[in-house]
């Protein structure tokens, strides 16, 4: 069975209702990403932050997958197909899909933050009250600005081992998320999807879709399923 590989950023879940980054020149929701998604922030204000993705949490459960996301589940029928994802919403999850990888942390797990490798789910509200079995306070298992990726090594490995590479809904602006392109190897076909291509002219074998998440991929998605 051929492997496909995708990675998906804000753009797949804007359809969704989900704010990206790149909506309002690098402000999220109002607020400047310095404030709210750096160790330096929780360190001046843990409880502004925490308020922040408190607020993000609540966002994600009211959203729903969208059709690209659904469209992705429908590509297990025919192919192994693992997902890397730069949102820490869990839409891909719950529209079905089976392997799905997050590289920047997930917003309904928290960590202490003495030792970020151990997680707790939450779904309710946090506070700087909340502390961890091991006496530190609980944070959001985010990987925020400034703080290293654990997860990239990982990826990078199942971007080497692509058959069939599928980007939707990301500007390839984040590092080191962005410089995954870089295992791919050169004879894979790479599908682009988004309404703003990224810089991608370096790639070989590229089919470029400049189009809403959801309707890129159910072009691909008729593409890759009737051959």
């Amino acid at each position: 069975m051929k492997k496909v590989v995708v990675l998906t950023g804000a753009g797949i879940s804007a359809e969704s209702g989900l704010k990206t980054f790149r909506d309002s020149d690098g402000l999220w929701m109002g607020y400047n990403i310095e404030d709210v998604a750096t160790p330096r922030a929780f360190h001046k204000d843990p409880q502004v932050v925490l308020n922040f993705y408190n607020e993000r949490r609540r966002e994600v459960s009211k959203a729903t997958p969208n059709r690209a996301h659904n469209e992705l589940v429908k590509l297990e029928k025919q192919y192994d197909v693992k997902i890397i994802t730069q949102n820490i919403d869990d839409l891909h999850e719950r529209a079905g899909s089976t392997n799905v990888l997050h590289l920047h942390g997930e917003i309904y797990k928290m960590c202490s933050c003495n030792d970020t490798a151990v997680t707790y789910p939450v779904t309710g509200d946090m506070s700087i009250n909340d502390l961890a079995e091991d006496g530190g306070m609980l944070r959001p298992a985010i990987v925020w600005f400034e703080e290293e990726v654990p997860m990239i090594e990982k990826a990078a490995y199942i971007m080497s081992s692509a058959d069939i590479f599928i980007l939707v809904g990301t500007s390839l602006q984040v590092y080191p998320a962005a410089g995954l392109i870089h295992y791919l190897r050169d004879d894979i076909p790479k599908f682009i999807i988004d309404k703003k291509i990224p810089q991608v002219s370096h790639l070989k074998n590229i089919v470029i879709l400049e189009m809403p998440a959801t309707t890129g991929m159910e072009e691909i998605v008729r593409l890759l399923t009737t051959q």
